[in-house]
Parts: structure tokens; sequence; C-alpha cells
């Protein structure tokens, strides 16, 4: 589904959103980035395991949430997940060689991509993930958009 640039998925489960990101992963192409937004809990390291599997990645995917960077070379182009939500200064991210792998042939997700967006690049796509309110927890709205700065 699109309106005015934004994709937007609704998902009613964990099964349906990792299948979201499943779907994207397939179609993904190298030199791609991701930048996953939401919540504590929100989904965005299941969402980081959906586009891994469609990207063929057949190791297990964890968050990097302590070592900042997961590389996964096992898919049809290497997979580069990054954790922010400790970085303190975004300039931190030269220490993990965030230049070198961002603008590669992989395909890179940040999470907490909002703590580093003075060194984001320039064209990156923005995938917010939240709950949905009421009774079901696991209710999430997905919205896709491609952002581009000058």
């Amino acid at each position: 589904m699109s309106a005015s640039g934004i994709q937007t998925y609704e998902s009613n489960s964990p099964e349906e959103t990792f299948e979201i990101a499943k779907k994207i992963g397939e179609k993904i192409s190298p030199g791609s980035v991701l930048a996953l937004e939401g919540d504590l809990g929100a989904g965005k390291t299941l969402f980081t395991q959906g586009v891994a599997e469609g990207l063929g990645v057949t190791e297990p995917v964890v968050s990097p949430t302590f070592t900042i960077l997961q590389v996964y070379d096992s898919g049809r182009c290497t997979l580069y997940h990054y954790d922010v939500y400790r970085i303190e200064d975004p300039y931190e991210m030269e220490e993990v060689g965030f230049d070198d792998f961002i603008f590669s042939d992989a395909v890179s997700i940040i999470e907490w991509p909002e703590r580093i967006s003075e060194i984001m690049p320039d064209h990156y796509t923005r995938v917010k993930i939240t709950r949905i309110p009421g009774e079901d927890p696991d209710r999430r709205l997905i919205e896709i958009t491609e952002v581009g700065r000058q």
C-alpha cells in the first residue's frame, strides 16, 4: 500500500511482521540502508531477522546491543546489523568503521538511527514500527519511507 511515498503495513502478530520484512529482504538491493525506528520491544530485531531470512542468511540473527555491529556473510550479500542504542556521540561509529561499511555493497540495517542522524547517509529507507493501541499487544503499524537529503 502506498500513499504519498509511504508504504504502510499493518501487522497483527510477530509472524506477520517477520513475513513483511522477509519479503523486503527478498527484493532489497545490495548497498541499501534500512533505518529502523521504534520503541524498545517494537520489533526492530525481529524485522531484521525477517530481512536476513529474505537475504538467505543462514546463521542466527541477534541484536548487537553490546557490540554495536554484527556481520552476516551467509546470504546473497553481506548484512551489517547495527544497534546504536548505546552510542553517546555519533562519531563513536568511526571506531567500528561505519563509513567503510555503510557505503559498501552490503545491506545495512541500523536500529536507533536517530542517535546518529548527523552521520546517516544521504539516502536510506526509514522503517518506523509502532504499536497499534488496543487490547492486542502484538499489533504493529510499519511505515516505510525513502529518505533523501541534499
